[in-house]
């Protein structure tokens, strides 16, 4: 099967591709940026492709003889539409790096299409979502009946370009929960309580986060929040931006903003990677009190997303899914987190 990285040019991308390449796969490379797409993909003697996300007519054409996209190219909620619209007219299998709610809601609202095209669509196969999704779906295992769950992830590497220009966005959107099966906008920073995510207790807040799409179409558990650590500096931050939230939104300022992103972030070393890894907890409680709690150390997350988005390749390469709308947990299985390089088994008590 030939299948495409587009976004292969960025940071993760350009890390998945060195990874494919290492273990022997031949995926095309493309992207919108001629330069740096033909570089990479003469210097790892591959096929490169040349095309930005605007004309779908041409984009599905483009992928005609793919059967699989892996599609790292953010920030997602401009890109991700088009690519999933053209997956779908190529008949080629649609996977992303993705942690954008919006993404995996609107993925969710392509079912019906999905199934009848036989594609699968499935966002979210690195860091975003693929550790916190497998506990997720351990605890509804662990306590069928819950109603409640909460996640959350202690990762201390630093941010990549897209990542940073991600949460940019998401900070305009403000916070979300879900409630009674419901997204609800609540304020950054809505909820703070100390957790002990693997590596000691630790202040956290809560963070609008793909899981709150992602854990429930996993699960069916009504109430879910997520929770990063968060120093009280940080956490003070995030609530006195709440009261100019709307003009984060404004476009003069997200254009500046990630102007500063491209000249000033760039994404961990290797070395840095290699010393970071990254702590997954979460809880479930059902209406009776009862509570189950989940652990497992994982590999630092842009390490991950290489592996895990390569797993998933691998898994569409040799199985044949019905086609439809899919979180990692759900297409791979439950211990896919624990299958991948640097993560240990889910613990759960």
């Amino acid at each position: 099967m030939n299948w495409m990285i587009y976004g292969a040019n960025g940071y993760t991308g350009e890390l998945i591709a060195r990874e494919a390449v290492k273990r022997g796969l031949k995926p095309i490379l493309a992207g919108r940026r001629r330069d740096r797409i033909e570089a990479l993909a003469g210097e790892l003697g591959l096929e490169a492709r040349v095309f930005g996300l605007d004309d779908t007519g041409s984009l599905a054409g483009q992928l005609r003889d793919c059967g699989l996209v892996l599609h790292c190219a953010g920030p997602f909620s401009a890109t991700a539409a088009p690519m999933m619209a053209a997956c779908l007219e190529a008949g080629a299998h649609y996977l992303d790096i993705t942690g954008e709610i919006a993404v995996f809601e609107h993925a969710q609202s392509l079912t019906a299409r999905a199934r009848e095209a036989g594609v699968v669509l499935c966002p979210g196969v690195g860091f975003d979502v693929i550790p916190t999704d497998c506990v997720a779906a351990a605890l509804k295992d662990a306590l069928p009946d819950a109603t409640e769950l909460t996640l959350g992830f202690d990762s201390r590497t630093g941010m990549s370009p897209g990542t940073a220009k991600t949460s940019v966005e998401g900070m305009a959107q403000g916070g979300k929960i879900r409630r009674g099966g419901k997204l609800v906008t609540v304020p950054l920073a809505f909820e703070v309580r100390r957790i002990d995510f693997g590596d000691g207790e630790k202040l956290a807040m809560t963070i609008p986060w793909g899981d709150l799409s992602t854990a429930f179409h996993s699960t069916g558990i009504p109430d879910i929040r997520v929770f990063i650590p968060g120093s009280p500096k940080m956490i003070r931050g995030a609530r006195i931006a709440n009261l100019f939230r709307p003009a984060l939104g404004w476009d003069w300022v997200q254009r500046w903003l990630k102007a500063r992103i491209d000249k000033t972030v760039r994404g961990p070393s290797e070395l840095v990677r290699a010393r970071q890894p990254t702590f997954v907890w979460g809880e479930a409680r059902n209406a009776r009190g009862e509570t189950r709690t989940a652990r497992v150390r994982t590999d630092n997350a842009y390490s991950l997303t290489v592996t895990g988005a390569l797993a998933v390749v691998d898994h569409l390469m040799t199985e044949v899914p019905a086609g439809g709308a899919y979180t990692p947990a759900r297409l791979v299985g439950t211990d896919l987190v624990s299958r991948l390089p640097g993560s240990g088994a889910i613990e759960i008590v």
